[in-house]
């Protein structure tokens, strides 16, 4: 038998542990906060009141903590249905649960809960199965409006808080492609289970400023005005804190406490499911990006607060960075006549765009589809403008045969390539022909707000030009070329390195505000290497590499009939494997940022140590044209600084072939001139067939690509035209 209780007060250690508990969320938090509040002399009736508990419950518990100390707050053994519920739990499994799997029945099932628990838990959250979420948050006031997100983090050695901001309008449901994985929600966990830890072993360790949450929640609201905030506290340590002092102060958010039946690790579960499967800009990056902001702190004193705060989205920029960006009335309305009804319709297109000109029968033969499939497929995409037929083909035998070809003119679409130095946009029509072009220079250093100004008002002059060609209904969308890294489920352009005034920049939101029409953002290399393929059409018809020579040097590529993203779309970051290739490594150990990987500057460079005089007035392209002529004219120091270059990007050329087996590589982009186009086509060709291990096995062919120097705009705007029409088994991460 445990002694019994002494009457003179807690033991130390024993009141640690009780404060330990109750910071802890679940069921023990509230036996905890029983006994802690006995102690400080309240009646049963006082302490059932503040914790929304019963009498009867109250001194059930305080009877056991008379009776047996500690071990009696725990739960005893029992057979059956779990003793208590984590709500938050239920609903994290409904949002996230695999196609099938979010139930209600299902999710009893895997929780050993009755179907009814589930049920009755989803209409208190309004959580329906099968319909979009309109949900109600029941914290401790609940938390106003349907459409909910998780805006922020604090924690520090007294407690935690989740910041959340939430609108009336219910929420629009996002693609499935965004939805949070189990581990981020682990990783967020693993590492918020890591500060809570230090805090409790650092007992009497205050934080800095007393009011270093209230500055926090203060930047928070100006940082993002137009968004209602709450602060939802996880968890305190001791019956009063800091806090809850806050919640009567002259804060711009309101305090909330966690629902009566969720533990603080739930309820942070379920809100980052709630948000990421709501919003699209709330992609696997953001709380990638908390958990990485998380873990940075556990290695900081415990003292020290550690605070997450998500970058503003395009609807809740403030309003006078709205009123800086210029109106325009919407120029074109995106087609709604090009409506493929099924994947053989797309693998027809496929076969008349690779051919150019075919007859039904040739479909037929190099498709396997029968000929009445053909020909009722060809009828409808006739009558929809799509395919146009051809002057007829005498026969040998039988009535002349009518070939049938893509009409350009059924579709247009505007293509934008944004770069450090030069704005591109161009329109193109279904057969990849380029219907107008305008440029404009830029600076890497320019305020996002003017950049995208200016992207806006090229876009709207591109068009413009090309309405005599582009009917009203036309426009099929806007393909947007942008240097890497990029988040494409939030339409996120994440600190490109040579353009620094760029921070997480929701670039895609930004633009559809003034184009009314699809918009897709894309990495620059990738949609050149889409447009290779859509205008290549039967010279680009294998596996190949696309090698951009842009500001940077990047790769696209295109595997088993489809570009190859990557898990978050960023495939194709080419400097790191130049680096190894050459064996040059930080002091870190990590690659290094090759300057031959930026040939604007790095052939200038070398150039002029060879004793060149390049014309550098006009920054680095006009150097880097101005070496080229040189080295086309015979220049040693010229042809020299070209082919170190091109020896550095072969390197990485070969790792490409030697990784991937492919026997084609393609070079493109706006620096890959005429100039220098043989230095490179003989050196990285020399790379990828002289030193590969399968040389003997393969030949790898290194072409010019058909595209021109706006490639990647190209790309840009035929990556609507890939996305409508390649015939492909859609999966994770495609468009």
């Amino acid at each position: 038998m445990p002694e019994p209780i002494p009457e003179e007060g807690l033991a130390p250690e024993t009141l640690a542990v009780l404060r330990s508990w109750a910071g802890s969320g679940g069921p023990r938090a509230t036996r905890a906060h029983v006994v802690l509040l006995a102690e400080e002399g309240l009646r049963d009736a006082d302490i059932a009141r503040r914790l929304g508990v019963s009498r009867q419950t109250v001194g059930s518990w305080r009877h056991r903590w008379q009776s047996a100390g500690l071990p009696g707050l725990d739960e005893r053994p029992r057979t059956g249905r779990p003793a208590t519920v984590d709500e938050a739990e239920v609903i994290t499994r409904a949002l996230l649960a695999p196609g099938g799997s979010g139930a209600s029945r299902a999710i009893a099932r895997d929780l050993g809960l009755s179907h009814a628990t589930v049920a009755s838990i989803r209409r208190r959250w309004q959580l329906p199965p099968d319909e979009s979420p309109a949900p109600h948050v029941p914290t401790r006031p609940p938390l106003p409006g349907a459409d909910i997100w998780v805006m922020g983090l604090y924690v520090d050695p007294l407690r935690a808080v989740l910041l959340t901001g939430t609108r009336p309008q219910a929420p629009r449901a996002a693609p499935a492609a965004t939805v949070i994985g189990e581990d981020v929600l682990e990783g967020v966990d693993r590492a918020l289970c890591t500060l809570r830890a230090a805090a409790t072993t650092a007992s009497g360790i205050e934080p800095d400023d007393p009011l270093t949450l209230l500055a926090y929640l203060t930047d928070a609201a100006e940082h993002h005005p137009d968004i209602a905030l709450h602060a939802v506290v996880l968890w305190e340590r001791g019956i009063a804190s800091v806090a809850r002092e806050h919640r009567t102060a002259d804060t711009p958010v309101t305090f909330h406490e966690l629902p009566a039946r969720t533990t603080w690790r739930g309820f942070l579960r379920a809100m980052i499911a709630l948000d990421s499967t709501s919003h699209p800009e709330s992609s696997r990056r953001v709380y990638l990006d908390l958990v990485a902001a998380l873990e940075r702190h556990t290695q900081l004193p415990p003292a020290e607060p550690a605070h997450w705060l998500r970058e503003n989205v395009a609807e809740h920029l403030r309003a006078s960075r709205r009123s800086e960006l210029p109106s325009h009335p919407p120029s074109f309305s995106g087609v709604n006549q090009i409506d493929l009804g099924s994947f053989n319709e797309c693998v027809v297109i496929e076969s008349v765009r690779l051919s150019g000109s075919i007859t039904r029968g040739e479909i037929a033969h190099r498709t396997g589809l029968t000929q009445q499939s053909v020909s009722r497929i060809a009828r409808s995409l006739l009558d929809r403008g799509i395919l146009v037929e051809d002057a007829q083909r005498r026969a040998t035998s039988g009535k002349p045969r009518t070939p049938v070809r893509l009409c350009g003119t059924a579709a247009h679409a505007l293509g934008l390539h944004i770069d450090p130095e030069l704005l591109t946009a161009v329109v193109i029509d279904l057969d990849g022909a380029i219907v107008c072009t305008c440029t404009r220079p830029v600076s890497a250093d320019i305020d996002p707000g003017e950049f995208v100004a200016q992207v806006v008002a090229l876009g709207h002059e591109a068009l413009e030009k090309a309405r005599g060609a582009v009917r009203e209904d036309g426009l099929l969308g806007v393909g947007v070329a942008v240097p890497g890294p990029v988040d494409i489920a939030s339409g996120t352009v994440l600190n490109p390195p040579l353009m620094t005034a760029w921070e997480d920049l929701p670039l895609l939101y930004l633009l559809k505000d003034h184009f009314p029409c699809r918009v897709l953002i894309e990495k620059d290399s990738l949609a050149a290497a889409a447009g290779e393929r859509w205008i290549g059409r039967d010279r680009r018809a294998r596996d190949f590499a696309y090698l951009y020579l842009g500001t940077g040097v990047g790769s696209g590529l295109y595997l088993n009939g489809d570009l190859y993203r990557g898990v978050s779309a960023n495939a194709g970051e080419f400097g790191q494997l130049c680096a190894i290739a050459l064996g040059r490594m930080a002091s870190d150990g990590r690659p290094e940022l090759l300057p031959e990987c930026n040939p604007p500057v790095s052939v200038a460079d070398f150039a002029a140590r060879l004793g060149l005089r390049a014309a550098g007035d006009g920054g680095s392209t006009a150097a880097y044209r101005a070496v080229g002529r040189a080295a086309a004219a015979g220049d040693r120091a010229a042809v020299t600084a070209v082919r170190e270059v091109a020896r550095a990007v072969g390197g990485g050329a070969l790792g490409l072939v030697d990784l991937l087996d492919i026997d084609l590589i393609v070079l493109g982009g706006p620096f890959f001139t005429d100039d220098v186009a043989e230095f490179y086509l003989d050196e990285i060709s020399r790379a990828v067939n002289e030193f590969p291990t399968a040389r003997r096995l393969r030949r790898v062919e290194v072409e010019r690509s058909v595209l021109s120097a706006e490639a990647a705009a190209v790309g840009a705007a035929s990556t609507l035209f890939h996305a409508a029409f390649t015939p492909r088994l859609r999966g994770r991460g495609q468009v």
